[in-house]
């Protein structure tokens, strides 16, 4: 059986014949945002529809790490290693301290409620960066049904607490990734339910003051469309599709695909030396060694 699809040689390079796709969880409803604690040998993800964040450690198995989780969807880690969560319940971005207390980071913008935070990423400067499409509250699945009382923006939240909108014209902004040297921000928009929005994913160049300007379409996934991305250190953008995690040049061509049987929503590299790729699938979580490991 093949797990990879090699288009340009160069990603014969990054896949391992010998390195299988494993399925090392199963029986979830809607996986989301993986993420991994490498202090504590586990990697945390959301099964939304199931109100539960999951832990799995490896040569242990899976356990229930929060439950209820306000239907939590991406997570990452701040500087100092501090949980923080898109909670699509809540309509809010959290952080869970290390006594576990949860310290709200950001719920509403200009007096009215966000819509439901999806994914999220820390800059080295100590920012946050969140997406807020409305799938959250398109719906009772993955949250709550509810109003839509802002567009669908991408949000900027400053180590003081000032909040910003910094990307204010995409149809439903979802995955976000920053280059190793941040000078570059990649911006899925995976478009409104029901709409025949375009679906791409876009490159924004950054300054020195996080200000951004271009954003033009870098790729175009097919088939399905780009939700969760992450960069290796060599700066090509790993991302979900339909039919597996499809790898993306710095060029913005085509490199090779890992190949998985259910749609893929959402990865993360962890592990020993940050070469082992997590991906969340549908009802699955699968993961596979590759010879590349992810940016920082």
């Amino acid at each position: 059986m093949s797990f990879f699809e090699i288009i340009d040689p160069a990603f014969g390079t990054f896949v391992l014949g010998n390195a299988p796709v494993k399925q090392i969880a199963t029986g979830f409803d809607w996986v989301e945002g993986p993420v991994w604690f490498g202090d504590l040998n586990c990697l945390l993800f959301s099964d939304i529809p199931n109100n539960r964040i999951m832990r799995w450690i490896p040569g242990v198995g899976i356990s229930v790490f929060r439950e209820p989780s306000n239907f939590s969807n991406g997570h990452t880690r701040d500087r100092q290693g501090r949980l923080v969560s898109c909670e699509h319940g809540g309509r809010r971005v959290t952080r869970t301290e290390f006594d576990g207390s949860i310290t709200v980071i950001a719920d509403s913008y200009q007096g009215k409620r966000l819509n439901s935070p999806n994914d999220v990423v820390v800059t080295s400067d100590g920012a946050i960066w969140f997406s807020d499409p409305h799938y959250g509250i398109a719906t009772d699945y993955e949250g709550y049904r509810s109003e839509q009382q802002l567009p669908c923006n991408v949000y900027r939240v400053d180590p003081s607490g000032t909040m910003q909108a910094v990307l204010t014209d995409f149809h439903c902004p979802n995955g976000l990734a920053f280059s190793r040297d941040e000078k570059k921000l990649y911006v899925a928009d995976t478009g409104r339910i029901h709409s025949g929005d375009p679906q791409h994913i876009r490159v924004f160049n950054v300054d020195e003051n996080w200000r951004l300007s271009g954003g033009g379409v870098f790729h175009v996934i097919s088939p399905g469309c780009a939700d969760g991305m992450r960069l290796d250190s060599d700066g090509n953008l790993w991302s979900s599709a339909a039919d597996g995690v499809h790898c993306i040049a710095p060029d913005g061509h085509l490199m090779g695909k890992i190949l998985v049987p259910e749609t893929v929503s959402n990865l993360c590299f962890g592990g020993r030396g940050k070469h082992r790729l997590f991906i969340t699938a549908t009802t699955s979580v699968y993961a596979i060694s590759l010879n590349r490991s992810g940016a920082l």
